[in-house]
């Protein structure tokens, strides 16, 4: 394995270099997670792909700056993948995302879908814009209310113990939101995120047009028990494309790419 550092104005973007294949594979991770979280996929891709994962920012070793002040635009990202691209002399590569990481192959793939092969969204985010990502997007006054909700979260979670109480939210997805924010740094990082990347939305319509017009093989897992990322909301793409694979893995959110392990080892 080979480390590298992408440095893109005062930002840095941790990767990592593995395997020996003769195709390109960049893949990103979800949220709270890093790019060892591939370790085990990386073990079986690593024969027909060379693999970079990545640490996104907020993440890892990777760094971005002053996100209140300055989110993360698209233009910054097609800046950022064309100095890496240069930097490591890739021309075509294949992309894969895990829930966050969906977010990223898809303004990849906007600014990039001539050097695109083949496309893996594993419970990819930015398919469904969740609550959270649109009051994130909102004026300055709304966003203040979110920030106090990430930094006194006493009524955040006696807001989710009534939701719960009332059936309105799923317990499995009441321990996810809860585990996501148990500790001041994850809070932290819960709203860097969401206030960084509020410019990285997607028109559906759009996303399906580079992807069918450009004969992109697409591959979607999903959990059975994800409460996080649901079937019915990835039919605003699927419902779209010519073709594509769609593959239910008996698990939920947060062990998805270890089910996805064991299913392509069975494969």
């Amino acid at each position: 394995m080979n480390e590298g550092i992408l440095y893109y104005q005062d930002s840095k973007l941790h990767y990592e270099k593995s395997g020996t294949g003769s195709q390109v594979l960049l893949a990103f991770h979800g949220f709270g997670q890093n790019k060892s979280y591939f370790d085990e996929l990386i073990k079986i891709w690593s024969d027909n792909y060379t693999i970079y994962t990545f640490d996104i920012y907020f993440h890892g070793e990777s760094f971005w700056p002053n996100g209140k002040e300055r989110p993360l635009t698209k233009a910054d990202w097609q800046a950022i993948i064309k100095a890496f691209v240069i930097q490591e002399d890739i021309t075509r590569f294949s992309l894969v995302g895990f829930s966050m990481g969906g977010k990223f192959v898809l303004a990849t793939l906007e600014n990039f879908a001539d050097h695109v092969n083949e496309i893996t969204l594993i419970a990819p985010d930015g398919i469904k814009t969740s609550f959270w990502y649109s009051l994130a997007t909102y004026p300055l006054f709304f966003r203040k209310i979110f920030e106090n909700i990430i930094h006194q979260p006493k009524p955040y979670y006696a807001l989710l113990k009534t939701l719960r109480s009332l059936r309105l939210m799923d317990k499995s997805l009441l321990k996810f939101a809860k585990f996501q924010m148990d500790t001041p740094r994850k809070r932290q990082q819960v709203y860097d995120t969401w206030v960084s990347f509020r410019l990285l939305s997607f028109d559906m319509a759009h996303i399906a047009q580079l992807i069918n017009s450009k004969h992109i093989d697409l591959t979607m897992y999903l959990g059975k028990y994800d409460q996080i990322i649901s079937e019915k909301n990835m039919d605003r793409l699927l419902s779209k494309l010519h073709q594509y694979q769609l593959h239910i893995l008996d698990c939920g959110h947060n062990n998805l790419l270890s089910a996805l392990a064991k299913h392509l080892k069975k494969a």
